[in-house]
């Protein structure tokens, strides 16, 4: 006797309720991630030029820009800043480490799930690693 086996249901779109009970593979989460930040950085790109620009366009435009990182800058606490900058500074690594992560993908053609999981977490630990290294220093540990 042959057993019979159900069909595995096709999911051809996700509703906003679905989503919350499927399951993303880390993988498709760096993923979503690199788009995400890539948007936050294309968000907040003006900020980044107007810092540059306060840091490279005079001594006194420079000890502003500094004075602003130890107490703050108009409503902005200084906390606040080093926050923001932190930010910035988190979505361009991991950014750059996923963009480096998907254009290895896409020169060695290792499409296999081991691969992408290793590759994903090895994403995510090296962002976190080189954030808090970035953030040590940001808040003046070292």
């Amino acid at each position: 006797m042959s057993e019979v086996t159900k069909p595995r249901p096709k999911i051809y779109n996700l509703n906003l309720s679905d989503l919350m009970s499927y399951r993303l593979p880390l993988a498709g989460w760096v993923s979503i991630l690199h788009r995400a930040s890539g948007f936050l950085l294309t968000l907040l790109l003006p900020v980044v030029i107007w810092l540059f620009d306060k840091s490279v366009s005079s001594e006194i435009s420079f000890g502003v820009f500094s004075a602003a990182f130890s107490s703050g800058i108009g409503i902005f606490a200084a906390w606040f800043l080093k926050l923001v900058v932190w930010v910035i500074i988190t979505a361009f690594v991991f950014h750059a480490l996923a963009g480096i992560r998907h254009l290895i993908l896409d020169v060695t053609h290792r499409m296999t799930k081991e691969y992408g999981r290793h590759s994903a977490a090895t994403v995510i630990v090296a962002t976190i690693v080189l954030s808090l290294i970035f953030g040590a220093k940001l808040i003046g540990l070292y």
